[in-house]
């Protein structure tokens, strides 16, 4: 077998198994949101999918000179959690192969939407939440396994 034969065979199998990651809904790592200020683990739990802040761009909060707390949720007792830790996805059940619907909490304001994730290729999460009909999304970046 010639280099040039081996190295093709080689490029081969890794795109081949990186396609097998995606379309086998391998959902599980830690992903960076789009605008890079936070990295959520996700991973499968039971059939559902689950996703948990594990760290977060600033480590301060220049409002308070504090680790980032919850401060935006309605719920008194959860408002003074620390951000790391808080769990996103809630009821997150497969609809289709790599995608997921139920809901998420957006911490900027405290609530609750609609959401709908899916795999988009090995390292490309696609996360929407939605109201209503308005939907917005946003690409997440996978940044480990």
């Amino acid at each position: 077998m010639s280099i040039r034969t081996a190295v093709m065979t080689a490029l081969l199998g890794v795109a081949l198994a990186t396609s097998a990651q995606a379309q086998s809904g391998d959902v599980s790592g830690v992903w960076q949101t789009q605008a890079g200020d936070a990295n959520v683990r996700v991973h499968k739990c039971g059939s559902q999918l689950c996703g948990t802040i594990v760290s977060l761009r600033d480590k301060i909060d220049p409002r308070t000179g504090k680790a980032p707390i919850d401060d935006k949720n309605p719920d008194p007792k959860l408002a003074t959690r620390s951000m790391i830790g808080v769990h996103l996805f809630f009821g997150m059940k497969p609809t289709a192969q790599n995608a997921w619907s139920g809901q998420i909490y957006n911490a900027d304001d405290g609530r609750y939407y609609a959401s709908n994730v899916s795999l988009a290729g090995p390292d490309t999460l696609k996360v929407e939440g939605c109201v209503g009909a308005l939907c917005g999304g946003e690409n997440w970046t996978r940044v480990g396994r």
